[in-house]
């Protein structure tokens, strides 16, 4: 987890996270010394399970600012403010954000959402249920993108993720 703290602090989930102990700070220094997969929404392929290996060994990382500045932003490749250089950058298929800022809206998660969905589409259904538990729209997260979730789950490689956000989203 990076937290760039552009954000209100109170709604900050990626600090609820931390302070649960249920993310790790992000610091340069890898100490498996693999590349982490970035969640980064600019990315142009989707996370596949085929990307489980490489999660396993350098980490998922979110980065976690606000969406009113992410635009400014771009990819998430640049060192501005101290988000990560390399990994490997990955943008999550398509989902609905169940959170109460955001709520049925598509592809604007908050953190913890984007986390969960993560490690749900690597394989870490249990670990993604335990991320979001406690959280408002937690539980309805899983609900109203249970359907999304299980098939980009099954699809196993990035263009079959983006067949079936083609499949679900009618061509999105």
């Amino acid at each position: 987890m990076l937290v760039v703290g552009d954000d209100h602090p109170k709604r900050c989930t990626g600090r609820r996270l931390l302070y649960r102990g249920l993310a790790d700070p992000f610091h340069r220094t890898n100490e498996r010394g693999f590349p982490p997969i970035v969640l980064d929404p600019f990315a142009p392929a989707p996370l596949s399970a085929r990307d489980r290996a490489t999660a396993v060994r350098g980490g998922l990382l979110a980065v976690d600012c606000s969406w009113n500045r992410l635009s400014e932003r771009g990819s998430f490749g640049g060192s501005e403010r101290g988000l990560p250089r390399g990994g490997v950058h990955r943008r999550l298929p398509l989902l609905l954000a169940a959170n109460p800022q955001h709520y049925g809206r598509v592809g604007e998660l908050n953190t913890a959402e984007a986390l969960a969905a993560g490690l749900y589409l690597l394989g870490e259904a249990g670990s993604a249920r335990a991320m979001l538990a406690g959280f408002p729209g937690g539980n309805a997260f899983f609900e109203i993108n249970r359907e999304r979730l299980e098939a980009y789950q099954r699809a196993r490689s990035a263009p079959s993720v983006l067949a079936e956000e083609r499949r679900l989203f009618g061509g999105a």
